[in-house]
């Protein structure tokens, strides 16, 4: 929701004379908060290797529910100055931290209570991603449709965030109640010699230089979707909604496919459907987006955001599984939150930063897809290296 709302949060939060200026600093705010994401990753990782992943799930939502709390009750700049954009900026560390150590715990949660069907679990960690994309462009949809640009700015943009804290208590409950997972549980050796920080940082660079690189693509094109509500408006000139629209279609075509192709990996291997999946990112990008700068209107964005979509789910779709089978379980978690929040830290938080940046410098609207471009080829390479190397198929 932070992404979607950016142009108003930057508005209310991050005034300058220069809307650029305003939005870079807006999504400067969303990124940095992911530079603290390795930190929550070592922490709530290792906790999860060490007490249990049921247990790290639990801390991480408390601490994201604190985060979503202060964004939602925040005064303005203009209300109380300088303290808005470091309440907000706060705001946004902790939830990076409680994310740090999500994906990790809840990945081997997912996989660890059906391991013959790893693909097909862990994929609907990203699968839920879908669903919070499709629900949080639903707010954008009904939002910026039946408010005025007052009313939404007065206190629309908040309303999601309090959806959001009545979410937690539901998750909360979820994960209090569930059973632990069964390899960690049945497990009586769940610790290592130097533990499962220093196990990654000893015995498992290579295996974490290589996970990064196999996020690259996906993590860049998450954000890019979070930044095509504001790319609709800035750059083509089309009404709020309809950024917000084509990204519904965006989280339900992520929210089904995402667990058919973690199936389908699950019967002819992760390699296969990632690796196609890379190529057809690579070679389709720069001209889906040529005919959406060249041909702007309601359809083709609906056209182009669903073929975003597609091209996206059928490479992460595999993913998970792909990083859980890269880490032992002794030190699973704590692998791949380190490996999944540094991608994100690099690929994800920055992606919007860097879409401005460069649209704004080169004045080319369709620079970005050049830079995705590099990450497909990045994230082939690694998949390619992942067979060669530790033998996954």
């Amino acid at each position: 929701m932070y992404g979607f709302f950016a142009a108003t949060i930057a508005k209310l939060f991050f005034p300058s004379t220069d809307d650029t200026v305003s939005l870079l600093l807006a999504f400067g705010t969303f990124g940095i908060s992911y530079l603290v994401r390795p930190l929550g990753a070592v922490v709530l990782g290792r906790y999860a290797d060490r007490v249990g992943r049921k247990a790290a799930l639990m801390l991480s939502i408390k601490l994201m529910m604190l985060g979503t709390l202060l964004i939602a009750v925040m005064p303005t700049y203009a209300a109380i100055g300088l303290t808005a954009p470091l309440g907000i900026l706060l705001a946004r560390l902790i939830q990076g931290f409680s994310a740090g150590g999500e994906f990790g715990s809840a990945t081997a949660f997912l996989v660890e209570h059906a391991p013959r069907m790893r693909g097909f679990m862990s994929s609907w960690q990203f699968a839920s991603q879908g669903i919070s994309t499709l629900l949080a462009a639903s707010f954008g949809t009904l939002l910026s449709s039946t408010l005025s640009t007052g009313q939404l700015e007065s206190w629309g943009w908040r309303v999601p965030f309090f959806f959001g804290l009545l979410i937690g208590p539901v998750g909360y409950a979820i994960r209090r109640y569930v059973d632990e997972a069964p390899a960690f549980a049945h497990d009586e050796d769940t610790t290592t010699e130097h533990g499962p920080v220093s196990e990654v940082l000893r015995h498992h660079k290579g295996r974490v230089l290589l996970a990064i690189a196999a996020l690259a693509v996906s993590t860049a094109i998450t954000y890019l979707i979070t930044y095509m509500p504001v790319f609709a408006v800035k750059e083509l000139d089309l009404p709020a909604s309809t950024g917000f629209a084509a990204t519904m279609v965006t989280g339900a075509v992520l929210t089904v496919v995402t667990p058919l192709v973690g199936h389908l990996s699950d019967k002819t291997g992760r390699i296969r459907v990632m690796a196609t999946s890379a190529v057809l990112i690579l070679l389709l990008i720069r001209p889906v987006f040529a005919f959406l700068v060249a041909h702007p209107g309601f359809g083709v964005m609906l056209t182009v955001m669903f073929l975003i979509g597609l091209l996206k789910a059928g490479y992460f779709g595999a993913l998970p599984a792909l990083l859980s089978d890269l880490f032992p379980r002794s030190s699973r978690a704590t692998g791949m939150s380190i490996s999944y929040n540094l991608g994100v830290m690099l690929f994800g938080g920055t992606t919007p930063v860097v879409i401005v940046w460069l649209v704004d410098v080169t004045g080319d609207k369709l620079a970005v897809t050049w830079y995705l471009a590099a990450l497909a080829a990045l994230s082939l390479a690694a998949v390619a290296i992942a067979r060669r190397r530790f033998g996954i198929r």
